[in-house]
């Protein structure tokens, strides 16, 4: 993973940095940890369960990681998810959770 290909993915690059000061270093090392966040994996078993007040808890903590990261398209898909479940909208979220691992998975292969 790199910045540019980071940038390309769509990233806001320019703004992550500038919340890590400007250090390249640490903010891949956030980037890294942000994508490893544990809750990808709660939210999933959350929202199988219909448990939409753990699995918002976990999503909204998720829109904060991200978006201080500056991963974009990431970002728009938790905002999706996020708006679902503070309505506390029962529907089918499998086809946005996909997305969004799926989003989280292309971020990891970055070259």
């Amino acid at each position: 993973m790199t910045i540019d290909s980071l940038r390309a993915f769509g990233a806001n690059v320019d703004e992550g940095l500038e919340r890590c000061m400007g250090m390249e270093d640490f903010y891949m090392e956030m980037i890294e940890l942000g994508i490893s966040d544990e809750r990808f994996d709660t939210l999933g078993t959350f929202l199988q369960e219909k448990n939409l007040d753990e699995a918002f808890e976990a999503v909204h903590a998720l829109k904060g990681v991200i978006g201080n990261l500056s991963l974009t398209p990431l970002y728009e898909t938790i905002n999706v998810i996020t708006e679902h479940l503070r309505a506390r909208e029962d529907m089918d979220y499998k086809p946005l959770y996909d997305k969004l691992i799926s989003q989280r998975d292309a971020i990891k292969n970055l070259a």
